[in-house]
């Protein structure tokens, strides 16, 4: 599906690709009028359709009513200068082009080209890694020690958590990682990926599949470490806390959701036995993320620009966007909780990549 309107204030070109239930859209918009030092595009969704996570600019919706606004980076547009962002979202019955474009409140026009979708069997973003930094099975690993790609660390103390090649457990190919972390206050046991994601972006992009064995506890555990050079190398941190998924953030220890009640009720727990697929999208250029648990958006693990009691007004108090470094799959525990885990078919990369 394509689409485009223009007045003599602006014109937007948006060109999406769908397939059951999902779509990605590539949104251009030129400044036909006067210079502009800040953007804010609207338009209206005639459909089903709901914005599940974006890049290069943060998007909103109420409603059918959508609102796009610049990244800071890229606010500025000159007459006959252009941005470019892009969208991900869901529709149920319909996903026809949207209407009522306008920019900084100066209407655009409508859409006006017919929508021709790609075939329904083409499924983007795409299971497969394609230009990601990290795409890794495991498969390349020759021994039951972690090695190549991947090392054994203890970030900042070791207990007696372990890390290994497992052969017995995989979710694709013959071999997993397999980490046997333990309860204990700093008892760190994780494998890191070697691959610097300093220039990752704007939008970094995280896949895997995790599988585990023990339900979340009450107690705050991370699986996913992440090096943050916003916070001068501390970590932004995924795992649990009261028994359902969540964001930690190292330097002030700051959580997405908020841990009230109400705030756990909006993440989801960590389902045990099987495989999951594990997504997130880091924005760079602000301090925005989106989570997904296979193909469902986790409510309470979205932060979007404007604070939301409950969920990440704690989170958004720091504005500095993060910018994460590298990656650590592992288990640390700050007081109870033992698990068994297995990682595998993991990809980062500046574009979506699906389960």
């Amino acid at each position: 599906m394509s689409a485009s309107g223009a007045e003599s204030g602006c014109r937007v070109d948006y060109t999406v690709n769908q397939w059951t239930g999902g779509y990605t859209a590539q949104v251009k918009v030129t400044n036909l009028g006067a210079a502009i030092s800040g953007w804010r595009l609207t338009w209206t969704y005639t459909g089903d359709q709901k914005v599940t996570s974006a890049w290069n600019a943060r998007v909103t919706q109420t409603g059918a009513a959508v609102v796009a606004v610049d990244a800071g980076w890229n606010g500025a547009l000159a007459t006959g200068g252009t941005a470019e962002f892009g969208l991900q979202g869901s529709w149920g019955s319909a996903n026809p082009a949207p209407t009522d474009f306008a920019l900084n409140g100066v209407s655009c026009g409508d859409t006006t080209t017919p929508p021709t979708d790609p075939p329904p069997t083409t499924p983007p973003p795409s299971a497969e890694c394609g230009t990601a930094v990290i795409c890794s099975d495991f498969e390349e690993q020759t021994g039951t020690a972690p090695s190549g790609a991947w090392r054994v660390t203890a970030p900042d103390c070791q207990g007696t958590g372990t890390a290994a090649v497992d052969t017995s457990v995989a979710h694709s190919g013959a071999k997993s990682l397999r980490i046997d972390g333990r309860a204990g206050y700093c008892n760190h046991a994780f494998v890191a990926s070697t691959a610097d994601l300093s220039s990752v972006g704007p939008v970094l992009h995280v896949r895997m599949w995790v599988r585990h064995t023990t339900a979340l506890p009450a107690a705050h555990v991370t699986f996913v470490s992440m090096p943050d050079s916003s916070q001068n190398g501390r970590t932004l941190r995924v795992g649990g806390q009261n028994g359902a998924l969540q964001w930690n953030r190292e330097v002030d220890d700051a959580t997405l959701p908020e841990q009230s009640p109400s705030g756990v009720a909006l993440s989801r727990p960590l389902p045990t036995g099987s495989w999951q697929c594990l997504r997130f999208a880091i924005d760079t250029t602000a301090p925005a993320l989106d989570t997904w648990l296979g193909d469902e958006q986790v409510p309470g693990l979205h932060a979007d620009g404007v604070p939301t009691h409950d969920i990440d007004q704690q989170w958004l108090a720091r504005t500095t966007p993060p910018r994460p470094t590298a990656l650590r799959l592992g288990w640390e525990s700050y007081g109870t909780g033992d698990d068994t885990l297995w990682f595998d078919d993991v990809a980062v990369g500046s574009s979506p990549i699906g389960c």
